[in-house]
């Protein structure tokens, strides 16, 4: 099994190796604080979007928490030499000229990919929670706006009062595609098993997302949505819930849907990352764990 996932990969890059680096799309990844273990996720990310052979990957590391404010006058992405930026971030403000750029990065036509806990940020910057729809924690509430889900095959924005945000205890749980034909989902299988992480529940926010998965909440009873896309501007956002730990991203579930994310946000169109490898789960078997997986270091 392990030698068999490990030629796939192999396989996989060589298919696009004849890609220049000019040619391959320019992804930065967010972190540098995050309540998740983002030291173990982050090189996940990495290696799911370059064993795809089409990213170019850069990671860039906020100062810590207890960083002096001095610290983030070192820290300034500039995003308009990406043409997607991945979140997996979860802490302190950004200094508001950071903000300021990434929102005109967006607007101006940026993808944009929030992972799991990256929702739980920022619930005071309007424009943030407007590019990823809903979020949690962090104090939000109706206020922030309504908790979106799913009923009987139906989308509800429940204005009702509550804190936004929960999940149960992390387990397999079963991902049901709800647009089949967006360039992200499309001939996925309707159903597949996803591997053991935690089930986002009851968030909130201004909510103009389209849904395009979601899984059956044990704490809700809901169809909570874990995969949202929406335009921002001439940006493309897309918001994915899942990926609490190494162990919920090492699928190859979660790979393929960050692949073909990365390319639709930057281009609107999914090429490279067209054909779903025949090792995509399915709804009976437990997802296929990367083997042989290897961190990629940090540029």
């Amino acid at each position: 099994m392990k030698r068999r996932l490990l030629l796939l990969c192999a396989l996989a890059a060589f298919l696009t190796s004849g890609l220049s680096a000019a040619d391959k799309i320019k992804v930065l990844i967010l972190d540098g604080q995050n309540n998740h273990k983002w030291k173990e996720t982050t090189p996940v990310l990495v290696n799911a979007l370059e064993t795809a052979g089409c990213f170019a990957v850069t990671v860039s590391t906020t100062p810590d928490s207890k960083a002096p404010k001095e610290a983030w006058n070192d820290w300034h992405p500039k995003f308009s030499d990406y043409a997607v930026v991945v979140s997996n971030y979860n802490g302190l403000d950004w200094p508001e000229a950071v903000q300021k750029d990434f929102e005109s990065f967006v607007k101006n036509g940026g993808g944009f990919i929030c992972i799991h806990a990256a929702d739980n940020s920022f619930p005071n910057w309007k424009a943030y929670n407007e590019m990823i729809g809903v979020g949690g924690w962090g104090g939000r509430n109706e206020k922030s706006g309504p908790w979106l889900y799913v009923k009987d095959g139906k989308l509800f924005r429940d204005e009702s009062p509550g804190s936004g945000g929960g999940h149960g205890k992390q387990h397999e749980f079963i991902v049901e595609i709800r647009n089949p034909d967006h360039p992200i989902t499309k001939g996925l299988p309707t159903k597949w098993l996803h591997a053991k992480d935690e089930l986002y529940s009851k968030l909130r926010g201004p909510a103009e997302v389209e849904i395009l998965s979601t899984s059956l909440s044990d704490t809700t009873g809901k169809d909570e949505p874990n995969l949202m896309v929406r335009n921002y501007g001439k940006g493309r956002v897309v918001h994915n819930t899942l990926g609490h730990a190494d162990y919920s991203m090492l699928e190859r579930g979660f790979y393929f849907i960050l692949q073909r994310s990365a390319e639709w946000a930057a281009s609107g169109a999914v090429k490279a990352t067209a054909e779903v490898p025949k090792d995509f789960p399915t709804d009976k078997v437990v997802p296929i764990v990367l083997e042989g997986y290897a961190p990629v270091k940090k540029p």
